[in-house]
């Protein structure tokens, strides 16, 4: 989906024009994928503008630089300010935010402590990721050959630009095989998820999902359907989940950001069901959309501008 170009893009506390939001190609980030993002919506609710767990996004950030022995130098309050003023700036109401902590121009080489750590903040219109028709009836996906990475080679819990050339390798398969999104297992074989989004899967009304350790991102909309899911009285199981289990529920979705709740109706050809978005799929839906949707937000998620 192409961009829609806004007008201002926030970078090191200045805003500039979306067209001078510019970096030396010299970058650390451009050679060696140092760099940290995270993708967070706001929602036009009806009760205003609201920007969906914000506070559990930049956490998310401020952890993965961490690992990478990097600080952000801006505090928390001053990003929630920065996020704010750039939508402001754009004079949207809906919206995706893409903050980008990298390292920047100063010596090439592996080290990167010789490098500047700068920010940058860009919003933009975006729809659905993996289109309305997705969200309504599903998604066809395959299990990709790709595996995730073996534990302690990468840092999957971190959301760093150099582990999305796994991602994209997934995602590229699946699209040459005629299908819109690939599974990944990971280095044991077990159920990872996506090439951008968490996977839960539904069998005899319990709610299945990989653990942390099987290479995932903890992602902040998946945490936010456990929590829905529990709420809405399922039983919710975090396991290894071996891939053959793909083929044996009743219902299966992707959740992320930027795909919100996505049934899959078929892995490799094989229905999901009977092909059709299940009742507990919907309901977890229904209740995710009735937040960013509407604004009843009992749990505290939305930040209105």
């Amino acid at each position: 989906m192409p961009v829609k170009k806004a007008q201002k893009i926030w970078m090191n506390g200045k805003l500039v024009d979306w067209d001078d939001a510019s970096i030396h190609i010299l970058s650390h980030v451009i050679h060696y994928g140092s760099g940290w993002f995270e993708g967070i919506r706001c929602y036009n609710t009806k009760k205003g503008s609201g920007i969906f767990r914000l506070d559990a996004h930049l956490r998310r950030l401020y952890d993965s630089v961490k690992i990478y022995r990097t600080e952000i130098p801006y505090n928390r309050e001053q990003l929630v300010g920065a996020i704010k003023e750039t939508i402001q700036a754009n004079k949207l109401k809906a919206c995706y935010i893409r903050p980008l902590v990298y390292r920047g121009y100063g010596e090439v080489g592996v080290n990167p402590l010789g490098c500047p750590v700068d920010v940058s903040i860009a919003v933009w219109e975006w729809g659905a990721y993996l289109g309305e028709e997705a969200l309504a009836n599903g998604i066809d996906v395959s299990v990709a050959s790709w595996h995730r990475p073996a534990p302690n080679t990468l840092a999957t819990m971190a959301k760093a630009t150099g582990n999305y050339l796994n991602s994209q390798l997934i995602k590229l398969e699946a699209l040459a095989g005629g299908y819109a999104e690939g599974i990944a297992l990971d280095y044991f074989g077990n159920v990872s998820e996506g090439s951008g989004e968490n996977i839960f899967l539904v069998r005899d009304r319990t709610i299945f999902t990989p653990q942390l350790s099987s290479a995932l991102l903890p992602g902040v909309t998946r945490s936010a359907v456990l929590i829905l899911a529990k709420e809405l009285g399922y039983p919710v199981v975090e396991m290894q989940i071996p891939r053959e289990m793909l083929f044996t529920v009743e219902e299966l979705f992707f959740t992320g950001t930027a795909a919100e709740i996505t049934p899959i109706r078929s892995v490799d050809k094989i229905l999901v069901g009977d092909g059709k978005p299940g009742p507990v799929t919907k309901e977890i839906q229904k209740s995710f959309f009735d937040i960013v949707q509407t604004g009843n937000d009992k749990f505290n998620w939305l930040t209105f501008i």
